[in-house]
């Protein structure tokens, strides 16, 4: 794994306005970034990062129904306990997934480390799937990279095939974001196109102006009942929504299903770690309230995760990383290294909400920045990545989104 310095495309800012990808520049700064590209070998990709992104996915799968048969966990990972069944069902039914993302720390060599699933709203996929292809093919034209270079990138079609693999042909799907923000538009957009291609209706509505009808079920803006809904508006919200009330007898069927609010938050990730200590891939992990005395050595850790503390404690003393289990955009995450904080989010929102404690796992620097792969799972396999760098060790809202590309 390297980074190069490329030139740009003399007219990539024309063709991103074309194309409405309005924001590859944010707030003065530059979200799409090509300056410079990642570089893979093809080992390093298949080994490294798809196989073991499709494994963790399946284990996800498995944590599901260990925590469905948990009120603990469900407690724990602060599911209301009005919406449960609502979970539940959901998960018996085996309600379709379409796509995830899993980030992940990687340095070129040794496993990559799982930091977080986002599992059900997640961003950055329209500059995965469609932009960056279009870079590396602009760029191997233009004799920038040689003859044979290729990309880890096959989102869009697997997403062509994951919706009509879930759909009858002509089903008519709905898509909703909130109002006013181009880079949830862009996903939602890259989803119906997606739809689209697999032979389904898609039809946008904005958030904010779904309806409920007299008989229960969701309204689009023209009053068009939504049998089936994309929502770009994660769950850990619509459970606390006003709206959560009408879902169940509503007859829609959603995507991402009820059962993802479980793989998006990152209480998670202590279970994981309790089902699969030692994975290559993961990150020793608990929640805070069972090892913070024992963490500061003012106490004893929880009886029931004390001896799978003790295995990792010298390694979480040296440096661990607090999360709240509902958060996003590295919102209210702080790093410790020897129990003094060496970094942490400017954003404090979600700080009311009980955290986890990982290892630390320092991201590889590369001229100041720092990268974090985004591996994209659709349906049950990995296919394709996305990658975002940020100078601060946290990612976090004004990361950089960088191209990549495999050695011939």
């Amino acid at each position: 794994m390297q980074k190069m310095t490329l030139p740009e495309r003399p007219q990539w800012r024309d063709h991103a306005r074309d194309v409405g990808f309005t924001f590859a520049d944010m707030h003065g700064e530059p979200y799409w970034d090509e300056t410079s590209a990642y570089v893979f070998s093809l080992a390093q990709i298949e080994s490294d990062i798809e196989d073991p992104a499709t494994e963790l996915h399946a284990m996800c799968r498995e944590a599901v129904g260990h925590i469905l048969a948990s009120n603990t966990l469900m407690d724990r990972l602060a599911i209301p306990a009005a919406h449960r069944d609502l979970i539940i069902d959901s998960w018996q039914r085996d309600d379709p997934e379409i796509y995830g993302r899993f980030d992940f720390a990687y340095d070129g060599s040794g496993p990559a480390k799982l930091l977080e699933y986002n599992a059900d709203t997640p961003t950055s996929l329209y500059e995965s799937a469609a932009f960056q292809w279009q870079w590396l093919e602009d760029q191997i034209a233009a004799g920038v990279l040689p003859e044979g270079s290729d990309q880890f990138n096959g989102i869009h079609e697997a997403l062509v095939a994951r919706f009509g693999e879930v759909f009858a042909p002509d089903t008519q799907l709905h898509f909703t974001a909130a109002q006013g923000n181009p880079e949830d538009y862009a996903t939602v957009e890259a989803m119906g196109w997606a739809a689209r291609e697999a032979g389904l209706g898609a039809h946008y509505c904005d958030l904010e102006k779904i309806a409920v009808s007299d008989e229960g079920q969701f309204l689009d803006d023209e009053d068009r009942v939504i049998g089936t809904l994309f929502k770009l508006y994660p769950w850990e919200d619509l459970l606390r929504d006003d709206y959560a009330n009408h879902i169940a007898g509503s007859q829609c069927q959603f995507v991402e299903p009820a059962w993802k609010a479980l793989l998006s938050n990152k209480g998670l990730l202590p279970v994981l770690w309790h089902m699969f200590e030692g994975h290559p891939n993961l990150l020793p992990a608990f929640f805070e309230e069972d090892i913070a005395d024992a963490l500061a050595g003012t106490g004893a850790p929880a009886s029931d995760v004390a001896a799978a503390f003790e295995r990792v404690a010298a390694q979480l003393r040296a440096g661990h990383v607090t999360k709240p289990i509902l958060s996003r955009e590295g919102a209210s995450v702080s790093i410790l290294k020897a129990g003094e904080i060496v970094e942490q989010a400017q954003n404090t929102d979600y700080r009311e909400h009980p955290r986890i404690v990982q290892a630390y796992a320092s991201l590889p620097q590369f001229d100041g920045f720092r990268p974090v792969i985004g591996a994209w799972i659709i349906g049950p396999q990995c296919v394709g990545i996305g990658i975002r760098e940020d100078r601060s060790r946290i990612t976090q809202d004004l990361s950089r989104f960088k191209p990549h590309y495999i050695t011939p």
